[in-house]
């Protein structure tokens, strides 16, 4: 009977994340070739693990295998991104419906009011991003659907590249906090449609500002003509 080797697991997951942050980041440019023995002889290991985490980061959307080039970073077209910060807003206000019928949650709004602390102190991209990540995953939470959920888990690597560009912009970040610390207000005081409404026009700011970058540096930033 086979068994699960834990231990190559875990090392599969870490480089992945290695990865991952590296192309979140900006680090990893959009069709930069994954060398497979780089991150082997960086983490003392066999190519398997590293293959792996290349398998993982394909699920995730965050690399593509191209014929005869090999694994690499993927870009995504104005197309894919449009498509995925639209998808984003559709779960995003439906968590906020579902909110409205069941109440908001006192624990996940502790859990807001945490993580926008972090972001209030925090400067680095690709840090702030994840932050933002997990404070819009706590209005996901409160939905109280598993659909919601597992749908909104799924975009989480697409949408911190993407949402990454977003934050690159001056300014971004200090009107996203100040956005963020809004919708924490209103939805302490059980204002959720008030809440939403901000929520919705928060979103379609990223789109807006993910449409100035755009015409700035495709290249740069990985978007795909």
């Amino acid at each position: 009977m086979n068994t699960l080797d834990l231990s190559k697991l875990a090392l599969s997951n870490k480089i992945a994340e290695h990865i991952a942050q590296q192309i979140i980041s900006g680090e990893l440019k959009p069709g930069e070739k994954l060398i497979e023995h780089t991150y082997a002889e960086e983490y003392g290991t066999s190519r398997a693990p590293v293959r792996e985490a290349i398998f993982l980061l394909t699920l995730e959307g965050l690399v593509e295998r191209i014929p005869r080039k090999g694994a690499v970073v993927k870009g995504y077209s104005e197309t894919e991104i449009y498509d995925l910060l639209e998808i984003r807003i559709s779960l995003e206000t439906l968590a906020m419906k579902r909110m409205a019928e069941y109440g908001v949650d006192p624990k996940r709004i502790a859990d807001m009011e945490h993580i926008l602390q972090e972001m209030q102190d925090e400067k680095n991209i690709g840090n702030y991003t994840r932050l933002n990540h997990a404070f819009h995953m706590c209005i996901i939470e409160m939905s109280k659907s598993d659909v919601i959920k597992n749908l909104y888990a799924r975009l989480e690597f697409p949408l911190l590249r993407i949402q990454s560009v977003s934050f690159a912009n001056e300014g971004n970040i200090e009107k996203s906090v100040a956005e963020h610390a809004i919708i924490v207000d209103l939805l302490k005081s059980g204002k959720i449609s008030e809440a939403a409404e901000i929520l919705y026009k928060h979103n379609h700011d990223v789109i807006a500002s993910i449409q100035k970058r755009l015409k700035k540096s495709a290249q740069s930033d990985g978007i795909r003509p």
